[in-house]
């Protein structure tokens, strides 16, 4: 469990995802927590959930909270960094979660607080989360050592250099929804070839998650554990067939890029 006090400024559904993975894995008391959000109905409806505070305002948040989470949609950073421009200071540690917005855009508004920037993705929620971390100029290694040990409790975190987030944003941040689409179409197959739809997506959902812990756990290339199911002539050898044909891989690949540039996209214009 940590020490510090942990502030949210938004309370939507990466705030919550981190919250409830936090609380959960113990890492933190909910009574030890306080968020604010523009709208005031969502931060009750949150901290009725969670047992949280609730703050009056985002200043507020600052005053309770050592480690302060900066969970706004990107185009409203503007707006909240001017808010609080006077307000931070030198013991905060500021987590950034907003895709696409660099540390050189958010530090001159923090004053003497440190900065910490982070890529998460939304299955922190069910404690199955992949981040990466990077440090701003103010950020001690213990800062991200911190921050670090935050994110591995509800999965995955990786500390890497800033340049590299617009690859995390667009892989783990963006891929969750072309998983769900993946998992949607094979129950969908599943229903073509005769099985009730309920069945089929929990067959589907439970070998996409069999199949990545199998990656995970074994440490093997995914090739390698694809070419032990795909026997001579069999079934699964002519579905890669038919994958590989509509382009599949090819696909995914141009998915990431696609992704990767319009975080770039995004990062520039808040440079």
């Amino acid at each position: 469990m940590i020490k510090e006090t942990l502030g949210f400024i938004g309370a939507g559904a990466m705030a919550e995802a981190l919250l409830r993975g936090f609380i959960a894995q113990g890492l933190v008391e909910p009574k030890r927590c306080l968020v604010s959000d523009i709208s005031a109905e969502r931060a009750r409806h949150l901290a009725n959930m969670l047992k949280v505070g609730v703050a009056e305002n985002n200043r507020e948040v600052l005053a309770g909270a050592d480690i302060v989470f900066l969970a706004v949609k990107p185009q409203s950073a503007p707006g909240v960094l001017e808010e609080l421009k006077s307000s931070w200071e030198a013991r905060h540690l500021v987590v950034s979660i907003m895709a696409g917005v660099p540390t050189s855009f958010l530090e001159p508004y923090l004053g003497q607080a440190r900065l910490v920037r982070v890529m998460p993705n939304t299955p922190c929620l069910v404690q199955a989360g992949a981040a990466g971390i990077a440090g701003g100029s103010r950020a001690s290694e213990r800062d991200v050592q911190v921050v670090a040990e935050l994110f591995s409790a509800v999965g995955k975190a990786f500390v890497l250099s800033e340049d590299l987030l617009d690859a995390v944003t667009a892989l783990s941040g963006s891929a969750p929804a072309y998983v769900y689409m993946f998992i949607e179409a094979l129950a969908d197959g599943g229903v073509l070839a005769g099985l009730p739809r309920p069945v089929a997506q929990t067959l589907a959902a439970q070998t996409v998650l069999g199949a990545a812990k199998m990656v995970l756990e074994t440490g093997e290339h995914p090739g390698s554990l694809k070419d032990r199911v795909a026997s001579p002539a069999g079934t699964t050898i002519a579905g890669i067939a038919a994958l590989e044909a509509g382009g599949f891989r090819g696909l995914v690949l141009q998915a990431v890029k696609a992704g990767a540039e319009r975080s770039a996209e995004l990062g520039a214009a808040k440079k």
